[in-house]
């Protein structure tokens, strides 16, 4: 019964979780909102157990409070963890996406160059050849329209650099940046086939981590991540 049960578990604490957190961050239960855990009980038919581990998690991040007397309060905007890979999927698949996008976009190219940069100077030599790999790998892949395995290598490629900058808190971005690529993928805001510029840039960028030329690292991924940029201008000028 053990595994089965822990895993049924985990399936309806998914469920609920997911739900409610869409609904806070797309802005279906507004700010001031009051949920209690027998409306959730009876809702999603679980346990109290399961209604207050989901209630705990959403505090974690910031989206809800829970205070004596008061209840359980959605929190506005200002108050959520917008670094969590969670409520940054949350946002991409409801009504604020494009603002989403944008916002992780941004992050992005204030901190991927730098990043780069500094992975020409701290990266380990396993790094460095690994880096080249990947470059290469994504370019086969790329070419050959095969966009899965694609992105899973972009998302290697990207968050290897992050970890080799030697920066703590660049590497901790890695999850973030993990999430935005996926999610331009599950979302159908990829082309078909990546552009040559950017498998070339790609290549770029990892060569000269490589052979440890910082300037030339951060300039390329800057180039990089404004293709980035421009292919979601369109998107943006919506909102």
């Amino acid at each position: 019964m053990g595994a089965g049960y822990e895993g049924g578990i985990e399936a309806l604490h998914s469920t609920v979780l997911d739900t409610i957190g869409l609904e806070i961050t797309c802005g279906e239960l507004s700010p001031g909102h009051v949920l209690t855990l027998d409306r959730i009980q009876e809702r999603f038919g679980v346990s109290r157990t399961v209604a207050r581990e989901t209630m705990r998690i959403l505090e974690s991040m910031g989206l809800v409070r829970s205070r004596r007397r008061v209840g359980i309060t959605v929190q506005p905007a200002a108050s959520w963890n917008v670094f969590d890979p969670r409520v940054i999927w949350w946002r991409l698949s409801g009504s604020g996406r494009d603002a989403q996008l944008r916002s992780l976009t941004e992050l992005r190219i204030a901190v991927e160059p730098l990043a780069a940069s500094a992975a020409a100077r701290s990266a380990s030599g396993e790094q460095r050849t690994r880096a080249v790999e990947v470059a290469s790998r994504m370019r086969t892949l790329g070419e050959a329209g095969r966009l899965d395995e694609f992105m899973e290598l972009d998302i290697a490629f990207h968050s290897l650099l992050l970890r080799a900058s030697g920066n703590e808190m660049f590497g901790a971005l890695a999850d973030v940046v993990a999430v935005v690529l996926r999610g331009r993928t599950q979302l159908g805001l990829m082309p078909h086939q990546p552009v040559p510029e950017a498998l070339d840039l790609h290549e770029e960028v990892a060569h000269a981590v490589a052979a440890g030329r910082g300037a030339d690292a951060e300039h390329a991924m800057r180039e990089l991540l404004a293709e980035v940029r421009d292919a979601m201008l369109p998107l943006w000028h919506r909102q």
